[in-house]
């Protein structure tokens, strides 16, 4: 399985001072060296981590694909067609979240994705839709000239870690707090079931599947088991992670895992 390590955290942690320590730029050679198939970024439109500098740099220096997540803003969508990344990854943006919520509503923004996919086909760039695992998304995915889709796995994060952890205490209300044991195992075979079956329509819609969002060295075990899934995008346990036991060894870790 292709594991795309997103280095955002690291750009998160040099914004915290407002200094240039640590580079991501630094992390690619790791990444590399730890058996990593593909480098993640973010450019968001606030700039809250990489800036379009990064972006240059870790194109321009990375041996392994960039998969370039952005918005479909028109600006961002010309900025990143320049940049001409191998991959682009278009995903729902929100200035007031902490991190992507959810997949990109394919219904609502039909237009404005038939344009950005337009541009970014006239820059040769592979295409992805970052979706939510749900029949009608990813068959409306398929009519879009894409390459494949990333399935978000933040609902079935969120269930497993309210069922294994202590989640709920402190990022849930109260009302979260009454679901049993027993209905939160049904969530969570119910969300991974979605993600079975969709990933089997895609695949047969001859869509590529990647998943990714809120996915760490515990809950990847039921995801990896999922043969349609081709590839899985990790950043934030990973580089939590290496505060402890450094990047090569928290990549060569999780790859353990899924292979």
């Amino acid at each position: 399985m292709i594991l795309g390590v997103n280095i955002d955290h690291i750009a998160v942690l040099r914004e915290a001072r407002k200094i240039n320590d640590p580079d991501p730029v630094e992390a690619l050679g790791i990444c590399k060296r730890a058996g990593a198939d593909q480098i993640t970024i973010h450019l968001r439109e606030d700039r809250r981590h990489i800036h379009d500098n990064d972006v240059v740099k870790i194109i321009q220096q990375s041996a392994l694909p960039i998969n370039l997540e952005c918005s479909i803003n028109s600006d961002i969508i010309d900025i990143v067609c320049a940049l001409k990344p191998y991959r682009v990854t278009l995903v729902p943006e929100k200035r007031e979240e902490v991190t992507t919520e959810g997949g990109l509503d394919l219904f609502k923004y039909e237009m404005m994705i038939k344009k950005a996919i337009i541009k970014l086909r006239k820059a040769e760039i592979k295409i992805s839709l970052f979706v939510d695992p749900n029949h009608d998304i990813i068959t409306k995915s398929a009519s879009f000239d894409i390459d494949m889709v990333e399935l978000h796995t933040g609902s079935f994060a969120n269930i497993y870690a309210m069922l294994y952890s202590s989640l709920p205490y402190s990022h849930h209300s109260i009302k979260e707090l009454e679901i049993s044991r027993t209905e939160l195992e049904k969530k969570l075979e119910y969300s991974l079931t979605q993600l079975i079956d969709n990933s089997l329509l895609a695949t047969n819609l001859n869509l590529i599947v990647a998943a990714g969002h809120g996915l760490n060295y515990q809950n990847v075990e039921l995801i990896k088991t999922i043969s349609n899934i081709k590839e899985l995008n990790i950043g934030q346990s990973i580089i939590a992670r290496s505060v402890f036991t450094g990047l090569e060894n928290a990549i060569k870790e999780i790859k353990k895992i899924i292979n």
